[in-house]
């Protein structure tokens, strides 16, 4: 592979892109808002949310020191991520921690990216990340997922116009941005009726010994703030 050609694939990876129009980035988030609200789309659309989630777990798993055994992920969007090391202290805390706010901030981190004129870098970046979860993945219906889930980056990436492709990624950060919103209020709805007894905040709960609703108050707290904060940047404002 030559200089040139080499130089023009980082070019086209580090640069940056024009900014679409107000109207795609309003449609993409009403394309989005749609996959979130009505219960059938979101029975579909919650897989996304749930390899965030687990991908979330792991990553703050492997950061803190501790060793992943794997994820699973499946087909009622419900997920597992086992990790091995001290079953008490800040690494536990922050693992265990990181699931119901990852959607949200990476859909953040994605708002920045995107806000800078970095669409084919959120799409790279992206397409990279399923691939290291894909490593970790421990089940037939986690891998087709997360499969399917990369394939579609690389497909929109390799294969479709700059318009297309500024069009999926807005998109896709909308979908996290107001996705990673509906987990916590959904879990806080099964704690009220007596079931989710042993959820990440109980969890917590028992490795800080603060309420486990003052937990779910934070994965709120952190999710509607990562929505305004992205939601402004996308609309630039």
């Amino acid at each position: 592979m030559d200089t040139d050609h080499l130089t023009d694939i980082w070019s086209r990876v580090f640069g940056t892109q024009p900014a679409p129009s107000l109207w795609l980035v309003i449609v993409t988030a009403v394309l989005a808002l749609g996959a979130v609200v009505p219960h059938t789309a979101w029975r579909l659309a919650r897989n996304a949310v749930t390899i965030a989630h687990e991908g979330g777990h792991g990553l703050i798993a492997l950061l803190t020191g501790r060793r992943l055994d794997g994820i699973r992920l499946h087909s009622d969007t419900s997920g597992l991520t086992v990790s091995r090391g001290k079953p008490t202290g800040l690494g536990m805390v922050l693992t265990a921690a990181a699931g119901y706010i990852a959607p949200s901030l990476l859909g953040l981190a994605g708002a920045a990216l995107l806000a800078a004129g970095h669409i084919t870098a959120l799409l790279w970046g992206a397409t990279a990340l399923l691939l290291a979860l894909l490593v970790m993945i421990r089940n037939a219906y986690g891998v087709l997922t997360v499969v399917l889930t990369g394939a579609a980056f690389v497909l929109v990436s390799w294969l479709t116009t700059a318009e297309v492709q500024a069009a999926f990624a807005y998109a896709v950060v909308w979908f996290l941005l107001l996705g990673g919103v509906r987990p916590p209020f959904e879990l806080m709805g099964k704690r009220r009726r007596g079931g989710a007894v042993d959820s990440d905040p109980d969890q917590l709960a028992r490795l800080t010994h603060v309420p486990a609703a003052l937990w779910l108050g934070l994965f709120h707290v952190v999710t509607l703030c990562s929505l305004i904060g992205g939601g402004r940047w996308l609309l630039g404002l």
